[in-house]
Formats: C-alpha cells, sequence, structure tokens
C-alpha cells in the first residue's frame, strides 16, 4: 500500500524511504510486466519460422525475453555509437 504524501501534514523520514521503496518496487514491476508482454512477439516469431527454416529448437518465454534484452543493448548501443561517429 503506498502512503500519499501531503503537504499540510509532517512526513516522517521513515515514511518516505517506505513511499520510495514502494514506487521503485511498482516501477520495477510494471517495467518487468512491458519487457515479458514485449518478449511474446518475439517467442511467436522465432517459433512460427526458425524451426522450419533452420531446424532450429523453439525458444521458451523466458529465452524470448532474454533475447529481446540482447537485441535491445545491442541495437542500442550501435545507434548510440553511430550518432556519435557523425558529429
Amino acid at each position: 500500500m503506498l502512503i500519499i504524501l501531503r503537504r499540510s501534514s509532517k512526513v516522517t523520514i521513515p515514511e518516505k524511504v517506505f513511499y520510495g521503496m514502494g514506487m521503485w518496487l511498482t516501477m520495477l514491476v510494471c517495467s518487468a510486466a512491458i519487457g515479458l508482454l514485449l518478449a511474446l512477439p518475439i517467442k511467436w516469431t522465432w517459433n512460427e519460422t526458425m524451426p522450419y527454416l533452420f531446424a532450429l529448437p523453439t525458444i521458451t518465454w523466458g529465452k524470448a525475453w532474454c533475447l529481446n534484452f540482447l537485441t535491445g543493448c545491442l541495437i542500442k548501443s550501435s545507434l548510440i555509437e553511430g550518432k556519435k561517429k557523425k558529429k
């Protein structure tokens, strides 16, 4: 349960810490859920094409999530490097 901070009342330090931890936990859970939802199309696409084209095994949702993370890291880093070289 999140504590709503009011300006009129005095808020103690433990309440602020609890509120901050709750916000971080909420953001972490939301980002994990969004990541899992974005991994679903990767899983479907992989499992429909790769076993038939290249005789590769099918992947699970967790492997699709890792593949999504890895490709995101590689593409973002290459885009950043490309922008730096243009300047």
